[in-house]
């Protein structure tokens, strides 16, 4: 994998060292999360963060162990990191720090007071929620080691203030269970029992979210580390709580060979390939040990089909997990009503709200039949595979229909979003795109294909979906270009004067990357253009992928900053998406024309933000920062896609 590590220059620049983030899941949904600094900067950092039922309902247990080193002097020297509402950093012990490392996947840090040299180490236990926090001498000592636990129980997108119920923790043997929810292991257990009032997140004051809370000081452990290589480790665990982990030194190994045997199933052609085939990892989980499913992104997204069906190809053909792969396309095909795969909101509730995310399945079913052989697959779905296209030509939900008299999809209704620009303001949706959406015709041609296929490879006649696809492709060749050169972003939409409803309709030509799919997909409407191509790039193509609106269009948005408002107002409206790459590159490649220069930036991004991940957005003008989740499914995915279809 490539070579994350950052020196004392990094480490002890508060700006550089809490803006890098690192990650660990657990596989069932939960993880640790937190920065090279040690500082919290999110509400969503802890070092143990539980599932519910689902991988958006999780909870904060555990969120920091803060060292403290007691020398031989007497001197004391704390270690950890906090910042308070006053604006003050107090512990700074991120300026003792010298080095960083993620190995294998897993963070370490290396503090040194003079002679003395401590690591930490951090791994979560595969398939549990459980952590395992490990810390050893290095050089020095002896020294005393205290461990001061700051936990909390709450839902991950809020905060818990001191002037609610007290937190319950009851001491056991060598620890403590923190409102009967999860437990605390490890040596010379000492109850405390006070609030850390007005700890503040600077992610969330930027995100225009409330910043602070106050957290309980539950107790401290303390060890003595006599020697180089004795070490003090603590334990968290939830769910059978009477059920002991393995010992921590025990869990460290345990997830580092598991993490090198995924990056050598995936048997990657370099060190990128093989970062990003772990950073895929993170994202394939098995809430409560049942069916596979994907977590769109870290820290606060749960499982979204579109994302899941998007990413697909990546995280599972691409890492030779097939297998997985296909339990997930079987599950999910269970899902399927009125021809339109369900959506798993991140409330927990099943809805049945997005035009494309059925689309993007028969893709997946599609890819994975084509790239495995798994012909069984395709014969067992094709029923319902079929009902899609029964749905959508027959008209399904929310005014999804197909066209009869051009074979296109049109979709829409009052005060819906159903494309994957699906942000909204207070509940209006920026961009509703009503009307026949180029990448979602682009989608549905894709798939009349695909289904022919697996229809002819099952012996059954396709003759009418193959009908069905010639009119489609004819009429989007003859629509969707625009006389600006590039594709119309949507046919038939209601015009600017005119609401949903209204009598006057337009061709909006807003230069969108959405048209990318008319030329990447396997079975795209259109031959890419190389002129097109470089004129959709010029307005468009960032080092990190494309943006999702031109600069020199009146809606654009170049910072995805500001509250909540301001973010979902520029989200689909100039800010840059990762994922989009895979489909830019895709095009290129089909239209002869050179990439090789394409993924310079976004590698050098895998040591910028998530560590050894891609992030979900970034700022539509330079310098490009990232924004959003720092790790991102379909960024990672897309990206690990690409760049194996050109080796």
């Amino acid at each position: 994998m490539i070579d994350i590590r950052f020196g004392p220059q990094v480490c002890g620049d508060l700006g550089s060292a809490a803006s890098r983030e690192w990650l660990v899941p657990d596989g069932v949904g939960g993880y640790a999360m937190g920065t090279v600094a040690g500082l919290r900067t999110r509400r969503y950092h802890g070092l143990l963060v539980v599932p519910g039922e689902t991988p958006a309902s999780r909870r904060v247990g555990l969120v920091s162990l803060d060292p403290a080193v007691t020398l031989p002097s007497g001197a004391r020297v704390r270690l950890g990191a906090h910042e308070w509402s006053s604006g003050v950093v107090d512990p700074r012990g991120f300026e003792l720090l010298e080095r960083f490392d993620l190995v294998d996947g897993l963070p370490r840090w290396r503090w040194r007071i003079g002679a003395v040299v401590i690591e930490r180490e951090l791994a979560m236990l595969p398939g549990r929620s459980c952590v395992a926090v490990v810390h050893r001498l290095i050089a020095g000592g002896p020294v005393r080691l205290e461990l001061s636990a700051a936990c909390t129980w709450r839902d991950a997108h809020g905060e818990r203030r001191a002037d609610g119920p007290t937190p319950q923790v009851e001491t056991v043997a060598d620890g403590a269970v923190v409102e009967g929810a999860y437990r605390l292991a490890g040596p010379g257990w000492a109850p405390e029992g006070q609030w850390w009032l007005g700890v503040h997140h600077r992610e969330e004051a930027g995100r225009g979210l409330h910043p602070d809370e106050d957290l309980w000081y539950a107790g401290r452990f303390t060890g003595e580390l006599e020697r180089p290589g004795d070490t003090v480790s603590v334990r968290a665990w939830a769910g059978r709580l009477d059920e002991d982990p393995p010992p921590a030194e025990d869990i460290v190994a345990t997830a580092r060979r598991r993490n090198r045997q995924v990056v050598a199933t995936a048997q990657p052609a370099d060190p990128v390939d093989a970062t990003l085939a772990l950073a895929a990892d993170a994202f394939v989980v098995r809430p409560s040990g049942g069916t596979v499913d994907v977590v769109a992104g870290y820290p606060w997204f749960g499982a979204w089909s579109r994302d899941t069906m998007i990413s697909y190809e990546g995280l599972f053909l691409c890492t030779n997990r097939a297998e997985l792969g296909r339990a997930l396309l079987r599950s999910y095909a269970a899902t399927l009503s009125e021809g339109m795969l369900a959506n798993t909101a991140d409330t927990g509730r099943v809805e049945y709200n997005t035009v494309d995310g059925t689309l993007w399945f028969l893709h997946a079913v599609s890819r994975h039949v084509t790239v495995t052989g798994d012909t069984d697959l395709g014969d067992e779905l094709l029923p319902a595979l079929r009902t899609v296209v029964d749905a959508h030509v027959a008209g399904t939900r929310y005014g999804i229909a197909v066209d009869p008299a051009d074979g296109l999809l049109a979709q829409g209704a009052p005060g819906t979003a159903l494309t994957w620009m699906d942000a909204r303001v207070y509940g209006v949706p920026v961009t509703p795109r009503t009307g026949k959406p180029v990448e979602v015709n682009a989608l549905w041609i894709n798939g009349l294909a695909g289904l022919a296929e697996l229809t002819e490879l099952a012996g059954q006649d396709a003759a009418e979906l193959w009908r069905r696809h010639g009119q489609a492709v004819a009429s989007f060749r003859d629509r969707f270009p625009a006389p600006t050169g590039w594709l119309h972003d949507v046919l038939d939409a209601p015009a600017p004067a005119y609401p949903l409803g209204g009598a006057a309709l337009h061709d909006d030509d807003a230069l969108r990357p959405n048209q990318l799919l008319a030329w990447s997909l396997p079975f795209a409407p259109l031959e890419p253009d190389e002129q097109t191509l470089r004129r959709v790039a010029a307005g468009l193509l960032t080092p990190l992928g494309p943006r999702s609106l031109a600069p020199d269009s009146p809606e654009f948005v170049g910072r995805h900053q500001g509250g909540p408002a301001e973010r979902d107002g520029g989200y689909h409206q100039g800010t840059v998406w990762p994922w989009l790459l895979g489909p830019y590159v895709d095009a290129c490649r089909r239209s002869k024309m050179s990439v090789d220069d394409v993924f310079v930036g976004i590698e050098s991004h895998l040591t910028e933000y998530g560590l050894g991940s891609v992030s979900e957005t970034a700022d539509g003008l330079a310098p490009h920062s990232a924004t959003g989740c720092p790790f991102q499914a379909w960024s990672v995915a897309e990206l690990l896609r690409v760049r194996r279809k050109g080796q």
